[in-house]
This record gives structure tokens, sequence and C-alpha cells, in this order.
């Protein structure tokens, strides 16, 4: 059974930075493209950002594009993402996102999640 569990999430003000973290374990992580959602109350969960297995390609939503970078190191069976200019409509839930068919690559969402980690961004 894969199991993901994120962190680093928080409170912090605009313009500032934070990076979460997601460990999975269970499964064969190198096989997996990974991807981050974001979701607030009363809304659909929308697609941050996906890496490819190797890390090699990297996707991005426009609303985060040239702020945020998603990384993963197989080593660890860690993906990050560094958040950088935070804006107050940052503030979400985050959840990773692990998939072995790839379709989070296309911004569609994988088989298996964390339980969320929630950024709070103030203005």
């Amino acid at each position: 059974q894969v199991h993901l569990i994120e962190s680093g999430g928080g409170l912090v003000q605009a313009g500032g930075s934070l990076k979460l973290s997601c460990v999975v374990s269970g499964g064969p992580f190198r096989s997996y493209a990974m991807g981050w959602f974001r979701q607030v109350p009363g809304k659909a969960r929308e697609f941050v950002a996906a890496v490819s297995g190797s890390g090699a390609r990297t996707y991005y939503a426009d609303s985060v594009k040239d702020r945020f970078t998603i990384s993963r190191d197989n080593n660890k069976n860690m993906v990050y993402l560094q958040m950088n200019s935070l804006k107050p409509e940052d503030t979400a839930v985050y959840y990773c996102n692990a998939d072995p068919l790839a379709k989070v690559i296309g911004g569609l969402e994988g088989d298996y999640w964390g339980q969320g980690t929630q950024v709070a961004v103030s203005s």
C-alpha cells in the first residue's frame, strides 16, 4: 500500500516562501510521476505542478509558473514544492499525488494521495 505524507505548510506573509515536502512509501517511487494539487474549501481541487519519474520533466499551472519549483529526490523517495513570491490566493490545502500512469503530467489526478498540508498567505 502506498503512503504519502506531506509536511512544510504554515502561515507566511505575502511575498514570502515555503517549501513543502512529501515522502512516499510502499511503492516503486521512481516509477511514479508526482504532482502537487491544492484545494480551497468550496472549490474543486486544482493542479499545481508535476514532475516525471526521472525528474527530467516538470510542468506547472500558469498561476504558479516562475514562482513555484517542483523537484524530487529518488534516493530519498521525496518530492518537494518550493514556493516563492507567495500570494494570498495561494492559500489552500496542498496535496501530494503519486501517479503510476503519469496522468498527473497532463494535470489529471493520479491514484495516491497524502493527507494534505495547509498553506496560508497573509496580505
